[in-house]
């Protein structure tokens, strides 16, 4: 049976969320939905729908008499998903293990290649989408398609735009997605797991420690509210 073409509403709801969070559109941006409309060719009734969409997924906030703009960051939120994150990514990397085939994690390796050469020209942008190719060239081996997709939904409202890309940054995350490679071809799925885990919190620490303006703690300490 074919595959279902997107619709013109599914087509703006992936481009729009991409712009978020990419960073293209930023926090608080008014987006006007006759000018969606211009930019994306369509009417308003798609651009409406879209923005529905994403409102339901909080990235988006409508406003009465003020329209709608790119929604802020709940950092409470954002906790909620870390530690989801955390808990059901680590699980999908440890199944993933023993399904990886030798050319899956070349193709992991050359997706590594190919972050650093984007990284070293300043192209954060494709860093982050090539960022999410990686990891989920695992999450999809898991065995599980139905938590692989419920992975991909928290990662579509997970605040990727204020990830800091600087060079520190971006070299400490390859040395961490190297590591997690290396654990899968020695078939160590408790390690592999174990990095994501680590990889998973470093992320969230330096995403929530821009939120608040201050060090954070990592709310999946049980100690920690």
């Amino acid at each position: 049976m074919p595959t279902a073409q997107p619709t013109k509403r599914d087509q703006i709801v992936d481009e729009l969320r991409r712009m978020i969070l990419t960073g293209a559109l930023s926090r608080g941006e008014k987006l006007p939905q006759d000018e969606l409309a211009r930019q994306f060719n369509a009417s308003i009734t798609p651009v409406r729908e879209a923005m529905r969409l994403l409102e339901a997924e909080g990235l988006l906030v409508a406003e009465p008499h003020r329209g709608v703009r790119v929604a802020g960051v709940d950092l409470d939120r954002v906790k909620g998903s870390y530690v989801v994150r955390r808990l059901t990514e680590s699980y999908a990397m440890k199944r993933a293990v023993d399904r990886m085939a030798p050319r899956d994690i070349a193709a992991a390796e050359e997706l590594i290649a190919r972050m650093r050469d984007h990284a070293a020209r300043g192209d954060s942008v494709s860093v982050r989408e090539l960022n999410r190719q990686f990891h989920f060239s695992f999450y999809e081996r898991c065995g599980l398609p139905a938590l692989c997709d419920e992975i991909a939904g928290m990662w579509r409202s997970f605040p990727w735009d204020l990830m800091l890309s600087t060079d520190a940054w971006w070299d400490e995350s390859q040395r961490e997605h190297q590591a997690i490679v290396d654990a899968v071809r020695a078939g160590d799925g408790a390690k592999a797991a174990e990095l994501t885990e680590a990889h998973i919190r470093n992320g969230y620490l330096a995403i929530a420690d821009q939120i608040a303006g201050e060090s954070t703690s990592d709310p999946f300490d049980l100690n920690v509210d």
